[in-house]
C-alpha cells in the first residue's frame, strides 16, 4: 500500500525500473539541444518579467529537476515562458519597483503563491478548475499577451526607454521616445529579428538543400537563435558598442542558484495571491495541453493532477532558488520531444547543462545586446499570435466569438490580469448562459424502430394525447424553472395532452432547485388530470430521487425506455400505425 501510494507522488519510480541505454542516449542528446535552446531564452523571459538575466537560468535549474521527479510527461520541458513572464512583470510591478530588491523577492513570493496553490490543488483533485477556462478564450488571450509582448520589447529594438502595461500606454510611451532612437541598436535589433525569421522559416530547407538530411537540419535550425546570440556578442565586444549606447546584458553572477527566502508578509500574500492564481491556471492549462499532445502520439497517460503537483513543486523550488513563475512551455517542448526525449530524465540532463552554464559560462554573455533577446523574444510570441480562432469562432459560435474578442481587447487594453479574469469570467457566464435554456426536444418513435427522434427534424409518429419530451442537459437551479415554462407552453397549445413523459438519458444529474421544480410540474399536471412519466433515468439520477417522496407523489410511473413508455401510453392506433409502417 505505502509503496503504492508513494509511486503514485513519485512516478520516476515506474519510469525509472525500465530505464535503459537507448533511452539514456535519446535524452542525453535532447537534453543538449534544449539547453542551447534554453540559455539565450531563459535570459530573455527573465529581462520581460523585469528580473536580472540570471533568474531566468536560476528559474531553469531546480524545477526542471523538480518536474522530474513528480512530473509524469516524458517531453514537457519546463522553465519560464512568455506569457507568465509578462503576467509576473505586471503582477510584481504593482508591489515594488523594477530592479529593486523588493521586485525580485516580491517574484519568488510570487512563485511560491503559485506553487502552493498547485500543489494544493493536484492533491485534493481539484484540476478541474482550469476547465473554467475555455480553449477559444485562452487562444485569445494568448494571442492577446503574444502582441503586447512583441510590441513591449520594440523599445529594446529602438534603444529607448519606454514604460506601460497595456498596449495603448506602450505604443504612446515608444512614440514619445521613438526620437531618441539609437541607430547602431535599431540596426543589431532589426538585423537579429530577420534572421531569427529566417531561422524558423528558411533554415531548414537551406541546410535540406546543402545536403543534410531533413531530421538534423530540422534540430540544427531549432539552435538557430544561438547563432545570432554568438554573432551579436562578438560584434559588440570586437567594436566596443556597449561603450557607445548599445544596451548590454553586462556582469551575469557566475554561480549555481542561490538559495533564496520568500516574504511571507500577509499583506504581500494578500497581494499578490489572486496573480499568482491566474497565473496557475494559465501556467497549468498552457502545460498539460502541451503534455497531453506529446503523449497521445506515444499513447501514454498524463495524470493532470499529478502534474498539478509536479509544476507546484517546480515553482515552489523556483522560490527558494532565486527564480520565479515557471510552467511547461511549449516551443521547448516540441524541441525536446522532436530531439529524442521520451522520459522526465532529459529535463534532469537539461538541469546540468543549465547549472554548467550557470557556473562557468556566464562570463559569456557579458556583451550581448539587449536587442538580440528583444528579437528573440518577439519571434518566440509571435508563433503564439492566432487571430485564425475569431473566423472560427464567429463561423461556428457568435457566443464564443464575442468570447474570445472581448477576451483580446480586454487584455490589450486593460492588461494581462483583467485580460485572464475577463476570460475566466466570460468562460463562466458563457456555460451558465448555456445551461439556462436547454434543449429539450419533442420526440417521436421512428417508424419501424423503437428509436425517438425530434418531431422537427425526422418523420416520425406521434400521439396527440402523449407528450414526450427529451431533456438535453442536466437539471440544476439555472435552469431548473425553464423545464416548468416549456411544459407549460407545450400545453397550452394541446388541450388533448394526457400523459407527459420526460425522457431522461442525457440527465446526468438532478440538483434540490431541479427536484421542486419537477415536484410542481407534478402537483401542476396532477391538479390538471395529466400524468407525468419518467424514462431511462440514469442510475445514479435515480438513486437521488428514490431517497425524496417525489417518485411515490408523481401521478406516473418510470420506464426504463422511451420505447416502453410509448407501448404503454400510446393510443392503441397509434401502436397500429406502427405495426402497419412495420
Amino acid at each position: 500500500m505505502a509503496a503504492r501510494v508513494l509511486s503514485r507522488y513519485l512516478p520516476i519510480l515506474k519510469w525509472g525500473r525500465a530505464y535503459d541505454r537507448p533511452t539514456l542516449s535519446n535524452d542525453l542528446m535532447a537534453a543538449l539541444i534544449v539547453t542551447i535552446m534554453l540559455i539565450p531564452q531563459s535570459l530573455a523571459y527573465a529581462l520581460l518579467a523585469g528580473l536580472p538575466p540570471e533568474a531566468g537560468i536560476y528559474a531553469s535549474i531546480v524545477p526542471i529537476l523538480l518536474y522530474t521527479l513528480f512530473g509524469t510527461s516524458g517531453a514537457l520541458a519546463v522553465g519560464p515562458v512568455a506569457v507568465v513572464s509578462l503576467m509576473t512583470a505586471t503582477a510584481v510591478g504593482q508591489v515594488a519597483q523594477q530592479g529593486s530588491m523588493g521586485y525580485a523577492t516580491a517574484a519568488l513570493t510570487l512563485a511560491l503563491l503559485s506553487g502552493a496553490i498547485l500543489v494544493f490543488t493536484g492533491l485534493f483533485r481539484l484540476g478541474f478548475i482550469a476547465n473554467f477556462l475555455s480553449h477559444p478564450v485562452i487562444a485569445g488571450f494568448i494571442t492577446a499577451s503574444g502582441l503586447l509582448i512583441a510590441v513591449s520589447q520594440l523599445k529594446s529594438i529602438l534603444g529607448v526607454q519606454a514604460s506601460g502595461d497595456t498596449m495603448p500606454e506602450v505604443i504612446e510611451s515608444i512614440f514619445a521616445h521613438i526620437g531618441q532612437t539609437h541607430v547602431v541598436t535599431l540596426v543589431i535589433g532589426v538585423l537579429a529579428t530577420a534572421f531569427l525569421f529566417w531561422v524558423r522559416k528558411g533554415m531548414k530547407g537551406a541546410l535540406v538543400r546543402l545536403g543534410l538530411k531533413p531530421g538534423l537540419a530540422g534540430m540544427l535550425a531549432k539552435t538557430g537563435p544561438v547563432l545570432a546570440i554568438i554573432a551579436s556578442t562578438l560584434a559588440v565586444w570586437a567594436f566596443d558598442l556597449g561603450a557607445h549606447g548599445v544596451a548590454i546584458v553586462g556582469d551575469v553572477p557566475q554561480a549555481l542558484p542561490p538559495l533564496t527566502l520568500p516574504d511571507l508578509s500577509p499583506a504581500l500574500l494578500g497581494t499578490l495571491f489572486v496573480p499568482a492564481l491566474l497565473i496557475s491556471i494559465i501556467g497549468f492549462v498552457e502545460s498539460i495541453s502541451v503534455a497531453q499532445t506529446f503523449a497521445a502520439k506515444e499513447n501514454q497517460r498524463i495524470d493532470p493532477d499529478q502534474e498539478l503537483i509536479a509544476l507546484g513543486a517546480a515553482n515552489i523550488g523556483a522560490a527558494f532558488t532565486g527564480g520565479y513563475p515557471v510552467t511547461g512551455g511549449f516551443a521547448r517542448s516540441v524541441v525536446n520531444y522532436d530531439a529524442g526525449a521520451r522520459t522526465p530524465a532529459a529535463g534532469a540532463f537539461t538541469a546540468v547543462g543549465l547549472a554548467i552554464a550557470a557556473a562557468l559560462l556566464t562570463p559569456l554573455v557579458h556583451y550581448l545586446p539587449k536587442a538580440t533577446l528583444a528579437a528573440t523574444i518577439i519571434v518566440a510570441v509571435l508563433g503564439l499570435v492566432d487571430f485564425s480562432i475569431l473566423k472560427k469562432t464567429w463561423a461556428y459560435s457568435k457566443a464564443d466569438f464575442w468570447a474570445v474578442a472581448a477576451t483580446i481587447l480586454v487584455t490589450l487594453g486593460l492588461g494581462v490580469e483583467a485580460g485572464v479574469s475577463t476570460g475566466v469570467g466570460i468562460s463562466i457566464l458563457l456555460h451558465l448562459y448555456k445551461t439556462t435554456k436547454p434543449h429539450v426536444a419533442e420526440v417521436g418513435l421512428v417508424p419501424g424502430s423503437q428509436h425517438f427522434r425530434n418531431i422537427n427534424r425526422h418523420d416520425v409518429l406521434t400521439d396527440p394525447a402523449l407528450l414526450s419530451l427529451r431533456v438535453d442537459e442536466s437539471l440544476y437551479f439555472v435552469n431548473a424553472h425553464f423545464l416548468e415554462d416549456q411544459i407549460a407552453d407545450r400545453l397550452a397549445r394541446g388541450s388533448r395532452v394526457k400523459n407527459v413523459v420526460l425522457m431522461c438519458s442525457a440527465v446526468n444529474s438532478i440538483d434540490y432547485s431541479a427536484l421542486e421544480s419537477l415536484e410542481a410540474i407534478s402537483r401542476r399536471l396532477r391538479t390538471a388530470g395529466i400524468g407525468l412519466h419518467l424514462s431511462e433515468v440514469k442510475g445514479p439520477v435515480m438513486d437521488r430521487l428514490k431517497s425524496t417522496h417525489f417518485l411515490d407523489q408523481m401521478n406516473g410511473k418510470v420506464f426504463l425506455s422511451q420505447y416502453d413508455a410509448w407501448t404503454a401510453l400510446a393510443a392503441p392506433e397509434c401502436r397500429q400505425r406502427r405495426a402497419a409502417a412495420e
